[in-house]
């Protein structure tokens, strides 16, 4: 017994220290470059093949065939990636996720070029380089990282890599040549992958699929490392890898027998799930998500008609061309499930082969079962969609590289653990559905179903859900602060695209009469992901020109040309954007003109001009605005993108009650406020000031005398310390009042954005640390949508508007996502209030100036009828103009009714509309 463990260890040893090269590898190319090296793994697998190239085929001596191979061809390849594809990206400033496509894209481009160069088959006489002694392996292991170790803390080179990874622009400022580090970091990296290739390959099978996947699953060492800790990372590579050997020697028995031993074999990826879905995610929030397309396309009708005259024509084809063709529908449906979850909602899921390989296997299940294969079909959807949810759970609170991560996890999880165990896929049967049997028959069958599946996802996008992708997509925070519920959003997309690849899996067993694990293998998913990313992710056309691109290479003489193609597209994203960009943009077609109207020029922009009635009560003081028939004119701010001021009379909106904290009115707090125009016009007087000895500035005029006084949004003893033990705010106390604007100003740093953040639900302390109430009501652990659904709006320091999306879109966004019914009619008050009523409102919010968009966000605001505008710097950006048209709209959204907050740096603006002025300083109110 002694003897077989003392065996067991070392066979895990041997694994570990594999795993450790691999996670020593990653760690330092995160650390100098920033990249989560997905393709490591196919990193290691070329440079294992050539190794076997130069001593089995070319009879190189070992010895110098390891040389070339780890210290020249390893090497050169990571200085290639780096020149070639990452050092472009970073020239443009793109974010993590857009460096993990590239990645994804130099797996897939590495993989193909293998299958072209060494045929897709198995080899099983790659040399060995260190011999059957594990324990040589893992002092090699060790001495690496000692060397790694002593460089980064004792050398020149060390103390720029250190630098580089704390603070990249302070490191450049200070003289040290950043690309020179990330070179580096790329070539080492790549000879960690090298030495992991040619050290497993005798002990795996040497293919071109079989070992990128096996290291890609032991990058859970890093992710376990959290990216930075070289011990933590060889650590946990031999944990592993000792406790994956010496679980072989259980045999459990039962039901669960087959997959116990399954998990007991696959330790790794289980420990990759584990560390993706619980463990704390790397990367951040916000900037590590796909960036929204640069625009937004219309597939003409023309092309339309041609794509779907090319999809009829396999009706005419016979033999082995039809058969192949009946692939094509199936696979689109799909690809079409990434459009809804990676095009429209922007998230990175590489799982979605692992649901597709599900369908086609409940598919197999039901109708081996003895259940009609149509009717099979049916029930295995909602099967895999239940599925969908159970994962996607625990994957939604993640973001980019984190999300990224747990979708891989579970896409090799239900791989290796269902799709490929003998227990869950033996005796299977799966045939065609009665009267489908012919090929011809059967692909008119899936024409019709791919029309609906392209029927309900365009739907969905012109829609208010697809609204709502759209916002998750191009700025979440902001779509959380417009009222989407992001986590229920994300989840309905991962069900939604977890049920659409389900079916199209189905579709494509059925079609080939089997059960086929390896047509959903996740590599076979992460080659879907790339192909929709470099078609166009957001577009419908994608699915069809991908799955027929795929499908027509895969049968081609030489395996791997669409991997290669593909992969090569992908490693070119710096570059060249989505192909479906070269279709023309959509046009807008605004309502007819009315007589009078002006055109649509660029001078035009803007509302209607008014007759001259409106235009002598456009001038009249706030005296003057009752006497017009109580409509009162606003002067919004001037139009930056070349719209004339907005001088129109919006009509009234409808009055609302505020009181209490789920917005129904009590008895003492059920005044109604009309959150339409403002009821005064012009810029208000200035303000008389009164100072303390201190010179900070108090309460300077009552409040207007129709507003009771009353409970509003209030902060009690409020406390944040961020990790790491900085205080951010310390015991604040803040109230805010209806009908009055607070201002909040101090230097920076003072915590004023935190406070915003809390009163936002953007930040919510720990408990016993302070409360937030509105209206009495405690609110302090309420989510950020939660609160706007309750009637507290906000807007950003940096824009959060969503470029994809119209300005009418993203007004409509804020209406929609306030909860019950709407009222569209909002939408139209609000893009009046602003000026953007005129042809602008059917431009794409990404090809507007700032002052535009500031109007914008502030008109999405206030479309869902909020008691309470949070202002984060509302002027920035603006220039003085726009900056004293928008003090005379909140001071007279202040005399209508609303609770204002604004923090701001620009003094006149807060002298010329505040009632109250609060200053902070390191977290605390001053006065």
């Amino acid at each position: 017994m002694a003897s077989l463990t003392y065996e067991l260890t070392l066979a895990g040893l041997a694994v570990g220290s594999a795993a450790a090269l691999t996670g020593i590898g990653l760690v330092v190319t995160y650390r100098a470059t920033g990249v989560l090296n997905l393709a490591h793994g196919a990193v290691a697998m070329v440079c294992a093949y050539v190794l076997r190239g130069l001593v089995v085929d070319r009879g190189w001596p070992l010895p110098l065939a390891a040389l070339v191979t780890l210290l020249a061809v390893a090497p050169a390849l990571g200085l290639a990636l780096d020149r070639g594809v990452f050092r472009p990206l970073a020239l443009r400033g793109s974010n993590p996720a857009q460096t993990l496509v590239a990645t994804i894209g130099v797996f897939v481009l590495l993989v193909g070029g293998a299958v072209l160069l060494w045929g897709p088959g198995a080899r099983d006489d790659a040399p060995v380089l260190l011999g059957d002694d594990p324990w040589a392996q893992l002092a090699a292991v060790l001495a690496l990282a000692c060397a790694v170790g002593a460089v980064t803390r004792w050398t020149r080179f060390g103390r720029e890599l250190r630098a580089v990874v704390d603070n990249r622009p302070l490191a450049v400022l200070a003289g040290i040549d950043a690309d020179r580090v990330a070179a580096a970091g790329w070539a080492f990296g790549s000879f960690t992958a090298g030495l992991t290739g040619v050290l497993l390959a005798p002990y795996v099978r040497l293919d071109p699929y079989g070992m990128p996947l096996l290291v890609v699953e032991v990058i859970a060492v890093a992710v376990i490392a959290r990216m930075r800790s070289l011990p933590v990372a060889i650590g946990a590579a031999l944990a592993i890898g000792v406790a994956q050997a010496q679980l072989t020697r259980l045999h459990p028995e039962g039901w669960a027998g087959p997959l116990l031993q399954a998990v007991g074999a696959n330790l790794f990826v289980v420990a990759l799930l584990v560390a993706a879905l619980v463990l704390p995610g790397i990367g951040g929030k916000g900037r590590d998500a796909l960036p929204p397309p640069a625009r937004a396309t219309r597939v003409p009708t023309a092309l339309w008609l041609v794509v779907g005259v090319l999809l009829l024509l396999p009706l005419g084809l016979a033999g082995s061309d039809l058969h192949t063709a009946v692939q094509v529908p199936a696979l689109a449906v799909i690809l079409l499930s990434l459009v809804v979850v990676t095009g429209r909602g922007g998230q990175i899921a590489l799982g979605q082969a692992a649901y597709a390989g599900l369908g086609a296997l409940f598919t197999a299940l039901l109708a081996t079962a003895g259940v009609p294969t149509l009717l099979a079909l049916v029930l295995a959807v909602p099967m895999v969609a239940v599925t969908g949810l159970l994962t996607g759970w625990p994957a939604i609170r993640r973001h980019g590289l984190a999300l990224a991560l747990a979708t891989l996890a579970v896409g090799v999880a239900v791989s290796r653990f269902v799709l490929t165990q003998p227990y869950a896929t033996a005796g299977l049967e799966l045939g065609r559905p009665a009267g489908f049997s012919d090929d011809r028959a059967f692909y008119a069958l899936e024409l019709v179903v791919l029309a609906g599946c392209l029927a309900l996802v365009a739907a969905l996008r012109r829609g208010r859900t697809g609204r709502a992708l759209a916002a998750l997509r191009d700025h979440e925070p902001g779509a959380e602060a417009a009222g989407v519920r992001v986590p229920r959003l994300k989840l309905l997309a991962f069900v939604l695209g977890a049920a659409l690849a389900a079916l199209g899996g189905g579709l494509l067993g059925v079609g080939l009469r089997a059960f086929d694990p390896e047509a959903y293998d996740p590599v076979r998913g992460l080659l879907w992901f790339a192909a929709v990313l470099v078609l166009g992710a957001d577009s419908l056309l994608t699915p069809l020109a991908a799955a027929a691109l795929l499908t027509t290479l895969d049968a081609g003489p030489q395996a791997g040309t669409a991997a290669a193609l593909i992969g090569l597209l992908a490693t070119l994203t710096a570059r060249l954007p989505p192909l479906t960009n070269l279709l023309p943009p959509p046009h807008s077609q605004p309502p007819p003109r009315r007589k009078g109207q002006p055109g649509t020029g660029p001078a035009d922009i803007g509302p209607p001009d008014i007759d001259q009635a409106d235009a002598s009560q456009a001038t009249t003081g706030p005296a003057d605005a009752s006497q017009a028939g109580g409509r009162a004119v606003v002067h919004g701010p001037p139009a930056a993108d070349g719209a004339a001021p907005p001088t129109g009379r919006p009509a009234p909106l409808p009055t609302t009650r505020t009181g209490g904290a789920g917005g129904n009115p009590r008895p003492a707090e059920g005044r109604a406020h009309d959150h339409g125009p403002p009821a005064a016009t012009g810029r208000p007087a200035p303000l008389p000031t009164t100072r303390t000895a201190g010179g900070h500035t108090h309460d300077r005029r009552p409040p207007p005398a129709e507003a009771p006084a009353r409970p509003g949004l209030h902060v009690h003893d409020l406390t944040l310390t961020y990790p790491g033990g900085v205080t951010a705010l310390s015991h604040v106390t803040l109230g805010l009042s209806p009908a009055r604007v607070t201002a909040l100003v101090g230097p920076n740093g003072a915590g004023k954005s935190t406070l915003f953040d809390c009163l936002a639900g953007t930040l919510r302390p720990r408990h016993g640390q302070g409360r937030v109430t509105l209206d009495g009501a405690d609110i302090t652990h309420r989510s950020a949508h939660a609160r706007t659904r309750l009637g507290i709006a906000r807007t950003f320091q940096r824009l959060a508007v969503f470029p994809s999306l119209t300005v009418e879109e993203n007004v409509r966004l804020g209406e929609e996502q306030k909860g019950g019914r709407g009222d569209p009619a909002a939408v139209e008050r609000s893009l009046r209030l602003f000026g953007l009523d005129g042809p602008v409102r059917h431009r794409a919010a990404a090809d507007l100036p700032t002052g535009t968009l500031r109007r914008v966000e502030l008109a999405r605001a206030l479309a869902g009828r909020p008691h309470t505008l949070l202002l984060d710097e509302p002027a920035a950006g603006l220039d003085a103009a726009e900056t004293a048209a928008l003090a005379r709209i909140l001071a007279a959204l202040a005399a209508d009714g609303l609770t204002v907050l604004v923090v701001e740096h620009d003094p006149d603006l807060v002298a010329g509309i505040a009632h109250t002025v609060h200053t902070m300083d390191g977290g605390r109110i001053l006065s």
